[in-house]
């Protein structure tokens, strides 16, 4: 029975199932593509097409390309491992400069310029073989086999929590592994990549989709680096560095207990930015809080002034919200849209103003933006004395742009995100922008009935508000507080899989609906009653008490 396939703008007639390989054979530059969309689904250019089909073929200028190609260099690197260092392990992590850093797990192993030029020559040497990459289905019971054969410890313990019976392991050359994606058909597909030494292991940059495809410029960036080691170092002595350890822990401890130690790392945290700021409070007027998307920065504002005032200092909470200009007056962004992530949708010189006059101690009338009026409100009136710093809360409060008016040593400023650095296995770190993306979506869901796919719709234009305006700020922030909960993903996970699976098939944005679900499924299901009504979790999930403050 005939089925018809369209691509690239023309339609095709076949008889037999036909893999989208040779659908594009013949085009120019048919390396470019890196795998493809068949009926909304990615699918590796190894896929057979049997059924009526709309493809779209991806280059690394698509998101879902990259996700692709990302995964199949940390295979190629692992690979290149193995055959120069058999018995040296190592582990994957997302790290600074959107790169993948590459620690070395054996105590003793530094990187150094020799391993790097003998990474390189291999890499090289694979990529220039073209060696194919073959997928091979065994069941769970073979895959312990295989794994425990090669002393892969991480991968027997996940499969414990894997639904599926079967396992997908990827053969190149003799060498096996499996990256929880979809590959590129060979390896020589994966030209475009830099390996360097960022000790004491290595960072491999790779290309973006918000570069067009192209690598971006290192930029290194020390703060966010050590907020992430010291991320990795307390769940690795907690032994929560992994969803196996972390499924573990709730079945070996207990739900309360779980909650507690991560919650105890909270307060450890809240407890050291009040030392912090009560030691230098003569001189702290503004306390600035800021960070990406549903890093939990309401709720954390709203924890830090309890913190303060258990320690007689009594701050008053403004958000930067208030200060958007009147909707006819923001700036339009590349969609013609109002640009409400722009820092020139505020009015500045007013929030300055407000802000000084604060300051000298003057009675202040603060403004309340009205959302639905599209306009500001007249608000309270406020007068500070010497011991009432303002908690600024807000995604621009960092950028020095905001407080022009404000000197230097004035200023605290405090950098919020959930800085995971949590593993499926050693070689398949979890993204640190997924986990964000499940808090907002619940949270949408939650307090604005948003269903999944209108999060979903925006999240590339937030995404490249933060890439704009936020990340570079990190850098001048006197304190990042992590707001990662460890167990937050399987209370989320009861929350987000219903929304997740009422994609549909042909929507755009199942690709990434399919993605998120891939990864929750792996977290056992945790209950949400033992979660204090005070913590970020409660933010996205309901039931905090900050709801009215």
């Amino acid at each position: 029975m005939s089925f018809s396939v369209k691509f690239n703008g023309k339609t095709g007639t076949f008889e037999k199932k036909v893999a989208l390989l040779d659908l594009i054979k013949d085009a120019p530059n048919c390396r470019d593509f890196i795998c493809a969309k068949v009926n909304n689904r990615v699918r590796e250019l190894t896929y057979e097409v049997y059924y009526d089909a709309d493809i779209e073929f991806l280059t690394l200028a698509d998101h879902d390309a990259v996700k692709v190609y990302e995964a199949s260099l940390r295979y190629l690197v692992a690979m290149a491992f193995a055959r120069c260092y058999p018995k040296l392990h190592v582990r994957f992590a997302y790290n600074v400069s959107r790169c993948v850093s590459i620690h070395l797990l054996d105590p003793n192993a530094v990187g150094d310029t020799a391993m790097l030029i003998k990474l390189n020559k291999e890499l090289e040497t694979i990529v220039a073989a073209d060696f194919p990459l073959k997928r091979e289905i065994v069941s769970d019971k073979k895959a312990y086999e295989i794994y425990k054969e090669r002393n892969f410890p991480d991968k027997t313990a996940i499969l414990k929590y894997r639904p599926e019976k079967t396992v997908h392991f990827y053969e190149c050359d003799g060498y096996l592994n499996y990256m929880y994606s979809r590959m590129v058909p060979s390896t020589g597909y994966l030209k475009s990549y830099k390996l360097r030494l960022y000790a004491p292991g290595f960072l491999l940059q790779y290309p973006r989709s918000e570069t067009k495809g192209e690598i971006p410029p290192f930029e290194d960036a020390p703060t966010f680096g050590r907020t992430l080691k010291e991320s990795h170092d307390w769940a690795k002595v907690v032994g929560i560095d992994t969803i196996a350890h972390i499924n573990r822990e709730i079945e070996k401890a207990g739900e309360v207990e779980f909650i507690n130690i991560c919650e105890d790392r909270h307060n450890r945290m809240l407890a050291e930015l009040g030392e912090m700021i009560e030691d230098d409070i003569d001189d702290i007027r503004l306390v600035c809080v800021a960070g990406p998307s549903s890093s939990g920065k309401t709720t954390f504002a709203n924890r830090l002034r309890i913190e303060l005032l258990s320690r007689g200092i009594r701050p008053i909470r403004i958000s930067i919200d208030d200060y958007y200009k009147p909707k006819g007056e923001a700036p339009l962004g590349e969609d013609g849209e109002p640009d409400l992530e722009s820092i020139d949708a505020l009015d500045i010189e007013y929030f300055n103003q407000n802000m000084l006059d604060l300051i000298s101690g003057k009675e202040t009338e603060l403004p309340k933006f009205d959302f639905e009026k599209g306009h500001r409100v007249f608000g309270r009136k406020v007068k500070i004395g010497k011991d009432e710093p303002i908690i600024v809360e807000g995604i621009h409060a960092l950028n020095d742009q905001l407080t022009t008016s404000i000197p230097k040593n004035n200023k605290f400023k405090i950098f919020i995100s959930p800085q995971a650095q949590i593993n499926l296995d050693d070689h398949n770190p979890m993204s640190l922008t997924d986990l964000r993306l499940l808090r907002r979506m619940v949270r949408d869901k939650k307090f604005r009935g948003s269903p999944a796919e209108e999060t979903l719709s925006m999240w590339p234009k937030v995404r490249a508000g933060e890439f704009k305006w936020i990340y570079s700020t990190q850098e001048g922030a006197d304190y990042v507080f992590n707001s990662f909960l460890p167990y937050e993903l399987p209370v989320m996970k009861k929350y987000a899989m219903p929304l997740l699976e009422a994609i549909d098939r042909d929507s755009p944005y199942f690709p990434n609906a399919e993605r998120l679900m891939r990864l929750l499924k792996f977290f056992v299901d945790m209950p949400d009653d033992w979660v204090p009504c005070n913590s970020l979790m409660r933010e996205f999930i309901g039931g905090s008490c900050y709801a009215d403050v």
